[in-house]
């Protein structure tokens, strides 16, 4: 190995002999997650024990956290299940009109997709799918694509498939002068990728929490500009309206919402079982903090390119990139059994078309790294 770093295998609940590089697709475990899940069904399993209170105070004490990792704008997150959700709360409250466009990367991820899809149907609007040239990035690629006509972009900072960046400020600061609206979906970034959501200025930012944020299924994040929190909800729940902390009140039905984006929350949002999982997760990825998992994260997948590079096998890697996620495009087909060597080897990447999607976290060691670039390289070798 030439880079150093400590691994923080211990406090992952990942055995030695696996090779885990597959954080993009679902995260490993952390101890103290599984602690707090444990936790949490035990006094679940009481119900007796639960008072009113506590119907609120783990998710506000979640929706504090998920706000510091856009910024600190705790009062903008909305708690949604999933990013479908988030995108159809985004969709239903940005205007289109008849002719406009959104804009979206081509294999992009399909919740997405499937949302725009609808509401362009519904508005008689259109989609603008952005393609790559050879030796163009995404950001140069959006930016040529952004003009008056595009009412909505709808990007990642990073491509789900092999990691390539996308400059948001850029973008968004084209955006802006179109007149575009901006919508993030950060569920391959955040927790990785530092984010600024009063420098950016986007309308919508939605994440997952069972990838970079270490989380549970179930639970993921939408923060909402200031501007949009008098929007419609999806859903009408009792609490997300004013006084829902009185029980007793609960029949002198209110019109007023919370403040805040908590209007979005989606209903069951208060999940006895997950939301302690998921403090437990976004406490330590702030305990660790972005910068310094993007600047790890960015060390290991470096020494893997460049290993895979210095192979001179016919590998290519994509750039630019995210520096948690490398996309490895594998010569001559191969990539169907590169992926399942890698499988009998106990190291789990995914596959995505013609490359392979290399996503590490702290957890992985210099031994992990050995077993992933010895083994690829000898199954992509004719």
């Amino acid at each position: 190995m030439v880079v150093e770093w400590s691994s923080e295998r211990h406090l992952f609940d990942v055995p030695d002999e696996v090779a885990y590089f597959n954080t993009a697709s679902l995260s490993p475990v952390l101890r103290s997650v599984r602690a707090a899940g444990e936790s949490a069904l035990r006094r679940r399993a009481r119900p007796w024990e639960i008072a009113e209170a506590d119907w609120f105070a783990d998710v506000e004490r979640l929706r504090a956290l998920a706000g510091r990792l856009v910024g600190g704008d705790g009062e903008g997150i909305a708690l949604v299940p999933a990013t479908s959700y988030g995108f159809a709360v985004a969709a239903a409250n940005l205007a289109l009109a008849a002719g406009q466009q959104v804009l979206v990367l081509a294999d992009e991820y399909p919740s997405g997709v499937y949302t725009w899809r609808r509401a362009v149907e519904s508005a008689g609007a259109g989609l603008r799918t952005v393609t790559r040239q050879p030796g163009q990035t995404w950001t140069e690629a959006v930016l040529t694509a952004i003009d008056e006509r595009v009412g909505i972009v709808s990007v990642p900072n990073v491509h789900w498939t092999d990691g390539g960046l996308v400059d948001l400020e850029r973008v968004a600061a084209a955006a802006r002068a179109a007149g575009a609206r901006l919508v993030v979906d950060a569920s391959q970034s955040l927790g990785v990728l530092p984010l600024d959501v009063a420098a950016l200025r986007p309308d919508f930012v939605v994440a997952v929490g069972y990838k970079w944020l270490l989380g549970p299924f179930g639970r993921g994040y939408l923060w909402v500009a200031e501007e949009h929190r008098e929007g419609r909800p999806l859903e009408e729940n009792w609490i997300v309206r004013a006084g829902a902390e009185d029980f007793a009140a609960l029949v002198d039905y209110r019109d007023e919402y919370l403040p805040g984006a908590r209007r979005y929350d989606h209903g069951g949002r208060t999940q006895f079982e997950v939301t302690p999982m998921a403090v437990a997760a976004l406490e330590q990825v702030l305990a660790w903090g972005p910068a310094h998992i993007a600047a790890t994260l960015g060390l290991l997948t470096a020494e893997i390119a460049n290993r895979i590079t210095a192979a001179d096998a016919g590998f290519t890697v994509a750039e630019p990139r995210g520096p948690h996620l490398l996309g490895i495009r594998v010569p001559g087909g191969a990539t169907g059994r590169v992926a399942a060597a890698l499988r009998d080897a106990n190291c789990f990447v995914a596959r995505r078309g013609d490359a392979v999607r290399v996503a590490p976290h702290l957890h992985v060691t210099a031994t992990d790294i050995d077993r992933l670039v010895t083994t690829l390289i000898a199954s992509g070798t004719p």
